[in-house]
């Protein structure tokens, strides 16, 4: 069952915003006026990565985005299957019957579920720096050797180590960006590794019942799995089209914040405010 109710708690910031959300309290946020946009952050992140875009996009876009469950300030463990469960249920709360979607590394594979699920409600998608979806969902990521760093040497460990780890190699040297991420890694409080669940292969995705356009954006330097994934994604997909971030990474919304949010404002303009600009 999807259930999905508000939260009386003090916010950590005024524009947080909590609601229970399939038994867990999520934080979310909800800024701007115009079409909705669905912000999905990807593993160990939080809905602060998309400050950039925020200020960016707010101006014609109303932008949603939520600490997924177990992450940030949200509760709840980690579960990759129920996001596009937690989605749905967000946008029922929020009484939202068109939504445009945009999904970041694992928070990719959340969106295509919920647009794959339920196109009708879709008006466009972008998926950044989506994992491989066929075999292991996330080969780049050895979850269970982090799984057992956090269990012998403890969260504050695996927060170092990960910090090293190329998927969060910052290109940029603005500072802003980089206390920005530093700030997401110290916050994640890991209870998907300290619960780790026997590896199951994901769920597979239905891309043929996909009919809204997408947008695939993969940073130059991403690692290879990762840019080979976007690759054959926009080969698969009817309507989409696939754009490389000159001199990014993993994580192109904070490299390079001006390009990345252009790309995005061009396309969801395209195909989000058609009918009224």
């Amino acid at each position: 069952m999807i259930a999905c109710a508000p939260v009386s708690a003090r916010p950590t910031h005024a524009a947080d915003l909590f609601a229970v959300v399939n038994g867990a309290r999520l934080r979310f946020r909800d800024e701007g006026r115009g079409p909705a946009v669905l912000l999905v952050h990807g593993w160990t992140l939080d809905l602060e990565m998309w400050d950039p875009q925020v200020s960016a996009l707010r101006d014609k876009f109303r932008l949603l985005r939520l600490d997924r469950r177990g992450y940030g300030l949200s509760e709840g463990i980690p579960a990759p299957q129920r996001d596009s469960e937690d989605l749905a249920a967000l946008c029922g709360y929020l009484g939202l019957t068109r939504v445009a979607l945009l999904g970041m590394s694992q928070g990719a594979r959340a969106v295509l579920d919920l647009a794959c699920s339920a196109p009708e409600q879709v008006d466009a998608v972008i998926l950044d720096g989506p994992p491989p979806l066929e075999g292991d969902a996330e080969p780049d990521l050895p979850l269970d050797r982090y799984a057992t760093l956090v269990r012998t040497h403890g969260i504050e460990a695996f927060r170092s180590e990960w910090a090293r780890d190329a998927l969060m190699q910052l290109r940029t040297q603005s500072p802003e960006a980089r206390a920005l991420l530093a700030a997401m890694i110290a916050r994640y409080p890991g209870n998907d590794l300290r619960h780790r669940a026997p590896r199951a292969e994901p769920a597979s995705i239905s891309l043929e019942s996909l009919t809204a356009p997408t947008l695939i954006l993969s940073g130059a330097h991403d690692t290879a799995i990762r840019r080979r994934a976007a690759r054959q994604l926009a080969a698969r997909l009817s309507d989409a089209e696939l754009v490389v971030i000159p001199g990014t990474g993993h994580l192109p919304n904070l490299d390079s914040p001006d390009a990345y949010s252009q790309l995005c404002r061009q396309f969801l303009t395209r195909h989000c405010l058609r009918d009224t600009s």
